[in-house]
């Protein structure tokens, strides 16, 4: 795989994520992968792509916000989105990238934000 800055890998993921385009996933997210996040705790990438890729059909729309580098091989990526619900809520998520792959991601979930 062609190496990319790794704030490219986690936002090419997380718009795999949103598209629903499992194959741009699967090159983004290494074998090794753990996930954790409120509701997860250190599953694997199986689990992932059984569990929490196929989701995004709650959304309304999600946008990405912010994407930046949080030293070593860390990056930041906040965003937010709407529930079909009409509830919108903004989350940060800490991803490690090696190799050009998500190895690892923790999901911090936010709280509710007005509606608009």
């Amino acid at each position: 795989m062609s190496q990319q800055p790794n704030a490219d890998v986690v936002r090419k993921c997380l718009e795999s994520y949103i598209a629903q385009d499992r194959a741009a996933a699967e090159k983004l997210i290494a074998e090794s992968f753990v996930f954790t996040s409120p509701q997860d705790d250190r599953i694997d990438r199986a689990a992932f792509f059984e569990r929490c890729f196929p989701t995004a059909d709650r959304l309304r729309w999600q946008e990405i916000r912010t994407v930046v580098p949080a030293g070593g091989d860390g990056v930041f990526i906040m965003y937010e989105y709407e529930l079909k619900t009409g509830e919108r809520h903004c989350n940060v998520e800490l991803s490690t990238v090696r190799d050009g792959q998500l190895v690892e991601t923790q999901v911090f979930f936010g709280g509710r934000l007005p509606k608009s």
